[in-house]
């Protein structure tokens, strides 16, 4: 699995992150959750609260926003996005 974090500050891109984790003996949601803790360890950041509508949205769409309220702490960006890049 290949995730990509990007954040923005407005409209503006400022971080673009990959994580890969290809582990046939992980489910799905294992390999989402190691992606978005890589991602978030690569912003230096903590993990961001997991709703319905992110459940909802990446089961859509295969991508899903985080906003600031969603971190526990103070964020340097305005909105994280993580978008399922392709299972290879």
């Amino acid at each position: 699995m290949r995730i990509e974090g990007k954040t923005f500050l407005g409209t503006y891109v400022r971080q673009v992150i990959v994580s890969e984790h290809h582990d046939d003996q992980l489910g799905f949601s294992k390999q989402l959750e190691n992606c978005l803790l890589d991602i978030c360890k690569s912003l230096d950041v903590s993990v961001p609260l997991w709703m319905q509508k992110n459940t909802q949205e990446f089961a859509h769409w295969h991508q899903t926003f985080f906003t600031q309220d969603q971190f526990v702490e103070k964020v340097p960006f305005d909105r994280l996005q993580i978008k399922w890049l392709d299972d290879k």
